[in-house]
């Protein structure tokens, strides 16, 4: 009877041997994401994102108005001779149209283009001054505007850069009562000589130009 019992027993042990033997081992099934989770997640299980460039955007650029300007006085401007603080500073065009810098004194400045002026400068310093200098020139501010006639508060204007003449009028305070809207004159000066003519209020207006407004009789 023991020797039956034992017979069952190493029958049982070797059976649950063999089952332990077969079973493996449990592996992680990792179920491949649908394309609607792509399409909500950006990425795939299992899967390192591709790094992702950051664009930085660049500065813009400032707006320049005074490429092709004629210098005229009235004018202030900023010189920049490079490495030398004390010929760097900001000059005015006086009315005989120049300017005067430590060193080269009197430079004319009336009809040139602020490239030009520079470049003139620069020619002037290399004259047994300066062996090489840099010199750059930028307008601080350009020569006023003038506005007469039949507007709230004629006179004399800081320029503004892109002006029309309605915006003129505006900076004026407006038209007066009596004022001929559809009846302005735009006088303009430059290296050709003097123009006068009837524009309407999208003219745009220069430095240095005159606006007047007509005065209605009725």
């Amino acid at each position: 009877m023991r020797g039956v019992r034992a017979a069952l027993l190493c029958l049982f042990a070797a059976l649950a041997l063999s089952g332990c033997m077969r079973r493996s081992a449990p592996v992680a099934a990792v179920q491949p994401q649908s394309d609607l989770d792509s399409m909500a997640y950006g990425q795939s299980y299992g899967s390192v994102p591709a790094p992702t460039a950051v664009a930085y955007a660049a500065a813009p650029m400032p707006v320049r108005y005074d490429a092709a300007y004629r210098l005229d006085a009235g004018d202030k401007l900023r010189v920049m001779v490079y490495g030398q603080e004390g010929l760097t500073n900001t000059y005015a065009i006086g009315a005989g149209g120049a300017i005067t810098m430590p060193l080269i004194g009197a430079v004319s400045a009336r009809g040139r283009t602020p490239a030009g002026l520079a470049a003139e400068i620069g020619a002037k310093l290399r004259r047994g001054y300066i062996r090489e200098p840099s010199v750059a020139v930028e307008i601080e501010a350009y020569r006023p505007f003038f506005i007469l006639g039949e507007v709230a508060a004629p006179g004399q204007y800081p320029y503004v850069p892109n002006m029309s003449v309605e915006s003129a009028v505006a900076i004026a305070g407006g038209f007066s009562p009596r004022a001929q809207r559809d009846r302005v004159t735009l006088t303009h000066a430059d290296n050709a000589g003097a123009s006068r003519m009837v524009v309407p209020l999208g003219t745009s207006v220069s430095p240095g130009d005159t606006v007047l407004v007509g005065e209605r009789w009725f």
